[in-house]
């Protein structure tokens, strides 16, 4: 136990005071966070909105704009808009005039039709694919809305929908909204999330055997520690530091999709649950402690990094498919049969069954089956890549065979 600690705090130790890893740590959460920040006071400030617009679609008009009701709704001016804005016209002529004099930014007709048709025609003088205000403005149907309902202002905002909804749903979730391009990307950035988290982790622990083994130092350690301390003491050493990385970015995944319905305005069907948090935790360290084991055991049968580097792909390969179906398969049918299938099968569960939670709806029993059969096989494969760090000083220069790793799983070697 004490020789596990040892090699425990080493790792840690040597991880944490590289720069990189405080840089790739800090730096994502922190790029991330002014985006969703600058984003939001934007929209918060029309001021700075404003600004920004002028900058893509050019300086907002500040003359009034005239209206000619042919229809004869409009009686009175709302409150609520400002005095100026808007200037009656009797007929399209004199309003045309007035814009031609530059009196006016542009004029609205209301036709004597508009209840039977409900057109508005908006006379402006230039086309801007970019500018916001192309067709009749928020304004100006704000005030048609009222004179529509008798003057009465609440009548018409009630009209466009209640002032507070307050949504009760007795169904297990909400169901996706396919029709919402950002309910596409709430898996696709899980998924990928998690493969970065977990493979970046897994990766220190190759890079780390394989200089070792390179510079003969792996010998050294192996006679005065048994393999399943070294091993155990390296994998536990960079998972406490990873597990440090996944709160942090899980974190703030979970707390920056909460508040991005004030800046994207994204269904409530995608906001993550408090439970997020807890099992990707869960899913992170067991999906870790897999693969941080094979690609250990990749390390200590490969004769440099180099050509250990070669073969991770056959072994990140399984945690790779659900990349492959985040857009399709998880985004559109997250509790099919493949995407079940995906987020129960332990190679595939740590970024799949995470990127099904993302989006809610998941049975309450198969986190929990997912979470066991992957806490089995990372047992099963820790103890089979402690085999082959007895076997790596035999192997030492050999190249990589799959018969060879074969064997050294069995421990046939």
């Amino acid at each position: 136990m004490k020789k596990t600690l040892t090699i425990l705090k080493n790792e840690i130790v040597t991880l944490l005071s590289r720069p990189s890893f405080w840089l790739a740590t800090l730096g994502l959460p922190i790029v991330a966070g002014l985006i969703f920040g600058v984003i939001g006071s934007l929209n918060r400030n029309q001021a700075a909105s404003q600004a920004v617009s002028q900058v893509f679609v050019g300086p907002q008009q500040t003359r009034p704009e005239g209206y000619v009701d042919e229809s004869g709704i409009i009686v009175q001016i709302p409150e609520d808009v400002p005095e100026g804005v808007f200037i009656a016209y009797p007929d399209e002529q004199a309003a045309r005039q007035a814009f031609e004099a530059g009196e006016i930014a542009a004029y609205y007709v209301l036709p004597a039709d508009y209840i039977k048709r409900g057109e508005i025609r908006y006379i402006r003088p230039d086309f801007s694919p970019l500018a916001s205000n192309i067709g009749p403005s928020d304004l100006f149907l704000r005030v048609v809305q009222v004179n529509l309902a008798e003057g009465d202002a609440m009548l018409a905002t009630l009209v466009n929908g209640p002032l507070n909804e307050t949504e009760i749903s007795l169904a297990p979730a909400p169901a996706p909204d396919t029709d919402n391009p950002m309910t596409m990307w709430v898996p696709y950035t899980v998924t990928l999330l998690y493969y970065m988290l977990i493979i970046g982790s897994a990766s220190l622990l190759l890079s780390g055997i394989s200089k070792e083994k390179e510079n003969r130092i792996m010998e050294i350690l192996l006679t005065s520690a048994t393999p399943h301390q070294l091993l155990t003491g390296k994998i536990i050493g960079l998972g406490m530091v990873g597990l440090l990385q996944t709160i942090l970015w899980a974190g703030t995944t979970y707390l920056l999709l909460n508040l991005s319905g004030r800046t994207f305005n994204l269904p409530s069907a995608i906001h993550l649950p408090a439970s997020f948090l807890v099992w990707g935790l869960v899913f992170f360290l067991l999906g870790y402690a897999v693969y941080a084991s094979l690609m250990a055991g990749l390390g200590a049968l490969a004769p440099n990094l180099r050509e250990a580097s070669q073969v991770t792909f056959v072994i990140l390969l399984p945690l790779m498919i659900p990349l492959f179906f985040s857009n399709t398969v998880f985004a559109e049918a997250p509790h099919g049969a493949l995407a079940t299938a995906l987020s129960l099968f332990p190679l595939s569960a740590p970024v799949a069954m995470m990127a099904r939670l993302s989006l809610g709806g998941v049975a309450w029993w198969q986190p929990p089956l997912a979470a066991l059969l992957l806490a089995v096989t990372a047992v099963l494969i820790v103890r089979a890549v402690a085999g082959m760090f007895r076997a790596q000083t035999m192997l030492s220069g050999q190249p990589i065979k799959v018969k060879t790793c074969l064997r050294a799983l069995l421990g046939k070697i």
